[in-house]
């Protein structure tokens, strides 16, 4: 049957359907990686972040549901692909404002919306990626004048197929890598799945979160028997849609909300986004906040956790419990027990869990904005792939002035953290110098290759190891000592005085300590350190400063 308008349950089994397709379809688009070695990122960031949207409750309202599944995506986005994604979809919502149903010519002009939306979150955005594949397959649906809805995604998946094979000649970097845009790939995926369950073909696999989240275990439940003390009480999460008939959602004041939390919990953070407030708040009396919230609006999702188990079950990494207020805080990301502990003991409060093949989303960084509880927080993000999701979160976030520095490697935000000033107040003088300190940092690895390649004039074989230096390999070899060896007489080491080399979750210690012995013959005038990382994808990695 042919659907001329689109309302919100059939919005939702539309999101439902574009996550379910993609799921099917990951490994396919992790593997159009430009770089190669085994990060994946892309795939598995876009359907993190698609999945969010889908656990939007099912309602006939189109508006109500367009901007339920964008904030959910928004607080799910991870990478930049993720990032772009949700802000299309948050686009989207816009353009459906205030309707219950849409025909395909509105629901078209809210396509368009979508692609400003996305262009607006990149502040340079790049043509031959997601962006371009979205913003002609957008156009087309326009021009298509469809009558029905089938007949508005066939023209967009008509011209998104076109626009991702033209990806190459836009980006010389794909076109090198010998792939087309894996992100307008993931989009592709996801708008058939979109347009399949329009026939009533829900594409194959069930709607189950496939996630991280999902594979992650859960807490002890034997840790809090029943002669345990309640100790850190419960963390409460709530997302509230603000309603007309109690509230006004255009003019409501998070201030007197925020002040009442504060009063019953810590650690309170309460987020507005349209007519939708996320809230989260640690206390011992949940059924007090929930009262309170319902005054304003209704409930999308509720969340009550037991912090003791929480505390109990934790892996040492996230401090529990409330954290007095702070002048200054840092936000790192890193991967690996040896790098946390390394970006802990150089100040930073709290370090996020990821990095390469593992990016955080916007809303691990609220949650870590509210743990650090600090006037001005300062954000590491390290990966230059996480670098927009801290942007993004940083904006959603109001408790604290929140400054994403432009850390695009391991390196690169550990030298910013050796200019941390303690005792300054200074803020603005401290991200300066922060900022400066990265300027000059190499930062190197060596991986295993995941694909047959080339890259820097260099034929790559899948499954030997590459010594890189960013986006750029610079030596490449069956054996990792010996592509190791190569790649330290590639560094330019000129007047830097220290070197760091971090051994990953694969390395071998005699092998580490050929290299290090390597790097103390070659550079004796650098210091070097030696630091058991426990990363993944790197076997080894190299800071020069």
């Amino acid at each position: 049957m042919d659907t001329c308008r689109i309302d919100g349950s059939v919005y939702r089994g539309m999101v439902i359907a574009g996550a379910v397709n993609l799921r099917r379809h990951v490994t396919e688009v992790n593997d159009l990686n430009v770089f190669p070695i085994p990060d994946g990122d892309t795939g598995d960031n876009m359907l993190l972040t698609v999945e969010g949207g889908s656990s939007a409750a099912d309602r006939a309202d189109l508006s109500q549901v367009a901007r339920d599944v964008a904030d959910r995506m928004l607080l799910s986005a991870r990478g930049n692909s993720g990032v772009i994604l949700s802000q299309f979809f948050d686009g989207i919502a816009a353009g459906l404002e205030g309707v219950s149903d849409a025909d395909p010519a509105r629901f078209a002009a809210a396509l368009e919306t979508g692609v400003k939306h996305a262009y607006g979150a990149v502040i340079q955005p790049t043509e031959g990626t997601i962006l371009t594949v979205a913003r002609e397959a957008s156009a087309a649906a326009v021009k298509a004048n469809a009558g029905t809805a089938e007949g508005l995604l066939d023209a967009f998946l008509a011209e998104a197929d076109r626009s991702l094979a033209r990806t190459p000649d836009l980006l010389p970097v794909l076109k090198e890598a010998g792939v087309v845009d894996s992100g307008g790939a993931g989009l592709i995926r996801i708008v058939e799945g979109m347009r399949a369950v329009l026939d009533g073909e829900l594409p194959e696999g069930d709607y189950l979160p496939a996630g991280r989240e999902a594979r992650a275990a859960g807490p002890d439940l034997d840790s809090f028997t029943e002669d345990s003390v309640l100790e850190f009480g419960y963390c409460t999460e709530l997302l509230l849609r603000l309603m007309r008939a109690k509230t006004d959602p255009a003019t409501f004041d998070l201030a007197p909300l925020v002040a009442y939390l504060e009063k019953i919990g810590n650690s309170v953070v309460a987020v507005k986004t349209g007519t939708v407030v996320k809230i989260h708040v640690h206390t011992m009396t949940p059924q007090l906040v929930l009262d309170y919230c319902q005054k304003y609006g209704e409930f999308l999702t509720v969340k009550i956790e037991n912090m003791s188990l929480q505390h109990n079950s934790l892996d040492g990494n996230t401090p529990a419990g409330k954290r007095e207020r702070k002048p200054f805080a840092v936000v790192a990301v890193a991967c690996g027990e040896g790098l946390i502990s390394m970006f802990r003991s150089l100040g930073a409060d709290e370090v996020v869990n990821g990095g390469q093949s593992m990016n955080p989303s916007a809303q691990d960084f609220l949650d870590a904005f509210d743990r650090a509880n600090a006037d001005v927080i300062f954000v590491l993000p390290n990966n230059g792939n996480v670098i927009l999701t801290a942007k993004q979160a940083a904006g959603m976030y109001t408790g604290s002035d929140v400054r994403v520095l432009p850390s695009k490697s391991i390196g690169e935000g550990h030298s910013a953290l050796t200019m941390m000033t303690p005792d300054t107040d200074d803020y603005d003088g401290m991200e300066r110098d922060m900022t400066d300190a990265m300027e000059g940092v190499v930062t190197a690895g060596v991986s295993v290759c995941s694909r047959d390649a080339e890259n820097n004039d260099r034929i790559l074989f899948k499954g030997e190891y590459i010594g890189f230096i960013g986006d750029r390999v610079f030596s490449a070899d069956n054996d990792s000592l010996d592509a190791a060896r190569a790649l330290v007489d590639e560094i330019d080491f000129g007047d830097h005085e220290i070197c760091i080399l971090i051994s990953g979750e694969d390395a071998d210690p005699a092998e580490e300590e050929e290299i290090a012995g390597y790097i103390r013959q070659s550079h004796p005038g650098c210091e070097l350190y030696e630091v058991d990382g426990g990363q993944a994808v790197y076997r080894y990695l190299l800071i020069v400063e």
